[in-house]
């Protein structure tokens, strides 16, 4: 196995892969076979990008695959910002055989799927797979175009347990409402009841779409790709409008503005917030900083809706993997392969060894994964999905929102600002009605 770091042109590269024809490949539905997990591939060179918060990922599997096979594995790391280094890549004709992807409707279509990726459809470890997570992602009109690794991201509420015994608080929030009713009970103890990295930005959205989840299980963003509704109408401008009042009412961190993602992970841990919005990438952080028994005497998890505790999955790049049509069909065979393996025979010692959560029922969830990801985990069954997810497109919300709370734009302007920008992606991406 190698490692290695790569380089990318800085572009901007959403618009140069939307503009091939998304229908011009037809190939999508050619059933394709699946070797033997462990079949020999002696003298094969395969190539995996990934993000420097993924290119760990798949060490011990690519290990065993090597051993088992013969084959040589080229882990290359994208430099961040990572899906807009891959997609300039791929759209100059530069092809890796696999690569970690998001894999969701709005980036399997940034990625024209149908043309660039091959079909995942008859993959023998899908079988093995949770009944609720089989089909969860990665799949596009239709198609299945990536194969799910780990645990698909939820968003919800990660809190301080000290922080809540301190103040009494015996359960946690039954929904949004109860959720701001006992931050106001904090404020008023001189707790700071959320924490908020407006300075890093890609958070931010993360407290409008859980206030989103029952809009979404109603069709919200069926009726955004159509054309049906717009962000900004009520339940989202709603959304937006509820979260700056909320920082207006002097709920988050006083430095709201300028903090980071290393900040808020410290501001749970330490106690100096009792609660944070985020994803699953968050715990990652909390991770590096404390140990499991610290972590599971101080971290808790709850979804959150406005209805109840419904969570909110947004599955990102390093929850999946893509396999490219590159032209060599001896290369793609076995990158079809070494998904098999990962899924197959390496799955089990690739969970243990990353002490991750188990997607498959058969294979134990190893000792030493946190409860609070444990409870993330237990979230999915009921979980709606995000923008990310179900929208065809993803538009920057999140920055959008940033300048909300910095003061350089209003509600309205980011739910005005938003929808224009999904229109001009969903219209780059040949999406009907756009």
């Amino acid at each position: 196995m190698k490692k290695r770091f790569g380089v990318v042109a800085a572009a901007l590269a959403l618009a140069l892969t939307a503009c091939s024809d998304p229908g011009a490949d037809t190939s999508a539905d050619t059933p394709v076979t699946w070797a033997d997990p462990t079949a020999k591939l002696d003298g094969v060179e395969l190539t995996i990008w990934a993000a420097q918060n993924s290119n760990t990922v798949p060490e011990s599997v690519v290990a065993g695959f090597e051993q088992a096979t013969g084959a040589s594995v080229d882990i290359v790391t994208i430099p961040d910002p990572y899906e807009q280094g891959v997609q300039t890549k791929v759209a100059t004709g530069d092809k890796p055989d696999l690569a970690f992807w998001q894999p969701t409707a709005s980036m399997l279509t940034a990625i024209n799927a149908k043309a660039n990726l091959q079909p995942l459809g008859g993959a023998p470890w899908l079988p093995q797979l949770a009944p609720a997570l089989r089909d969860i992602t990665g799949i596009l009109d239709h198609t299945r175009y990536a194969a799910l690794v780990t645990s698909p991201a939820v968003e919800g509420v990660y809190y301080n347990k000290e922080v809540f015994a301190a103040n009494g608080i015996t359960s946690t929030p039954k929904d949004f409402g109860e959720m701001v009713a006992l931050a106001r009970t904090l404020k008023a103890k001189g707790v700071t009841p959320f924490h908020e990295m407006a300075g890093d930005r890609w958070a931010t959205q993360w407290w409008v779409q859980v206030q989103l989840a029952d809009a979404a299980k109603d069709g919200l963003w069926e009726r955004i790709n159509t054309g049906g509704e717009t962000f900004s109408g009520k339940p989202v401008l709603d959304a937006i409008t509820k979260y700056k009042s909320l920082i207006d009412e002097g709920l988050f961190n006083a430095d709201i503005k300028t903090a980071k993602f290393e900040d808020q992970g410290t501001a749970l841990l330490d106690g100096e917030a009792a609660m944070v919005v985020q994803v699953d990438s968050f715990f990652g952080q909390l991770q590096a900083k404390a140990d499991t028994a610290t972590l599971d005497r101080k971290i808790g998890f709850f979804p959150i809706s406005p209805s109840g505790n419904i969570g909110t999955f947004i599955p990102d790049q390093s929850n999946a993997l893509v396999a490219f049509k590159t032209g060599d069909a001896k290369r793609e065979g076995a990158a079809r392969q070494l998904l098999s393996y990962w899924m197959g025979p390496g799955y089990e010692k690739f969970v243990q060894d990353r002490k991750t959560v188990s997607l498959q029922p058969a294979v134990q969830n190893p000792p030493g994964v946190p409860q609070a990801l444990l409870d993330v985990h237990a979230a999915l069954p009921t979980a709606v999905g995000s923008m990310q997810a179900l929208a065809v497109a993803n538009p920057d919300l999140y920055l959008n929102l940033a300048d909300m709370i910095t003061g350089t734009m209003t509600p309205e302007q980011v739910a005005e600002a938003t929808q224009n920008q999904f229109e001009q992606l969903a219209k780059a991406a040949g999406v009907p009605g756009f």
